[in-house]
C-alpha cells in the first residue's frame, strides 16, 4: 500500500489526537472532573488510527471498555466525548452512557461496550445487514486478548465464515487481560492462527507499526467489499498505562517491560520516518502538536462548561 506524505501526516494527527484526549482524560480523572474509571488507550494508538484509515465513514466499527481511541479514529466528535466522561447533557449519551458506551451512527460507530467481547456478536449482526442490503461496507470488530478467549468469538467467527460476511475480527493484543498476563490464560502460537479452523485467513500485524497495520487491515478490507468473507487480525502491542486510570499499572509487570515498549512508541516512530523519508521539519510537528492540543483543551471548556442531565430525564432514551 502506497501512503502519501499528507496521508502519513492526517495519520500522525489522529494518533497524536488520541493521545493528548487520553492524557487530558486522565489529568482530569485525577483532578475529580470526571467521575468512575476510564480505560486510556495510550500506547495502542496505531491500531485504532492503521485500521480505520482504510475505512469509509458508512464503515462500520464495534468497540470495547478501551474504546476512546477507536471513537477518535473514525470520526467522533472529541467534545462530545469529552462532555459524555464528564456526565454532561451535551454528551454522545446525553451523560448517561459514560466512556464505556460512546455510540455515533453517523460516524459508523456502532458502540464501545463494556462487556467483553461484546461488541462481536454485534458486529456480524451489522455484516449480516450488509449483505442483506447488498452494499459494500464492511465491518470491523475490535476486541482485546481477553476477548479471544470469549465463547461469542467462535461462535460469530463460525457464522461469519458460514455466511461469508464483510466483518473483520482484530484483536489488539496489549499482553493483558485486566491484570493477567495473556500468555498464562491463552494457548497456542498467536491468536491469528484461530481462524484455520473456520475457513478464512488469520493474520499477525505489528499493532506498534501504524503503517503495517494499514496494510494489513486494508487488504482484509478489500477481500471482505469483493465478497470474500472475514478475516481474523491479531494486532500485537501494548498499553503504557494500568487496565484503568486507577490502576498504577506495575504490581504485575515491570518498568523495564513498559520502557522497552515505550521505545518503540508508535507515534514516536512514525515521526521518524516522516522527519527521515519526507523532509517533515520539527517546526511542522510543533504546530500538529499544538492545533492538537488546543482542540483538546476546547473538548474539556466544552464538558466543563455543559449542563448536567435533568434529574427528570432518567428514564428518557433508556431501552431494555
Amino acid at each position: 500500500m502506497e501512503l502519501s506524505k499528507e496521508k502519513l501526516l492526517t495519520m500522525y494527527q489522529d494518533m497524536l489526537t488520541i493521545r493528548r484526549f487520553e492524557e487530558m482524560v486522565f489529568e482530569t480523572y485525577r483532578n475529580g472532573q470526571i467521575r468512575g474509571i476510564a480505560h486510556l488507550y495510550i500506547g495502542e494508538e496505531a491500531v485504532a488510527v492503521g485500521a480505520c484509515s482504510v475505512l469509509r465513514r458508512d464503515d462500520y466499527i464495534t468497540s470495547t471498555h478501551r474504546g476512546h481511541g477507536h471513537c477518535i479514529a473514525k470520526g467522533g466528535d472529541v467534545n462530545l466525548m469529552m462532555a459524555e466522561l464528564m456526565g454532561k447533557r451535551t454528551g454522545y449519551s446525553k451523560g448517561k452512557g459514560g466512556s464505556m458506551h460512546i455510540f455515533d451512527r453517523e460516524a459508523g460507530i456502532l458502540g464501545a461496550n463494556g462487556i467483553v467481547g461484546g461488541g462481536i456478536g454485534m458486529a456480524v449482526g451489522a455484516a449480516l445487514a450488509i449483505k442483506k442490503r447488498k452494499t459494500d461496507q464492511v465491518v470491523v470488530a475490535f476486541f482485546g486478548d481477553g476477548g479471544a478467549n470469549q465463547g461469542v468469538l467462535y461462535e460469530g467467527m463460525n457464522l461469519a465464515g458460514v455466511w461469508s460476511l464483510p466483518v473483520i475480527f482484530l484483536c489488539e493484543n496489549n499482553h493483558f487481560g485486566e491484570f493477567t498476563p495473556y500468555r498464562t490464560v491463552t494457548s497456542g502460537e498467536s491468536i491469528a492462527l484461530r481462524s484455520t479452523g473456520f475457513g478464512f485467513p488469520g493474520v499477525r500485524a505489528d499493532g506498534n507499526d501504524v503503517c503495517d497495520v494499514a496494510e494489513t487491515v486494508g487488504q482484509a478490507v478489500e477481500r471482505a467489499r469483493q465478497g470474500q468473507g472475514p478475516t481474523l487480525i491479531e494486532c500485537v502491542t501494548y498499553r503504557y498505562f494500568g487496565h484503568h486510570s486507577g490502576d498504577p499499572g506495575v504490581r504485575y509487570r515491570s518498568k523495564e517491560e513498559i520502557e522497552q515498549w515505550k521505545s518503540r512508541d508508535p507515534i514516536e516512530s512514525l515521526g521518524r520516518t516522516l522527519m527521515e523519508n519526507w523532509d517533515v521539519s520539527a517546526d511542522e510537528f510543533e504546530r500538529i502538536d499544538e492545533k492538537v492540543t488546543n482542540k483538546i483543551k476546547e473538548a474539556v471548556e466544552f464538558g466543563l462548561e455543559s449542563p448536567l442531565p435533568d434529574p427528570n430525564e432518567v428514564t428518557a432514551d433508556v431501552y431494555a
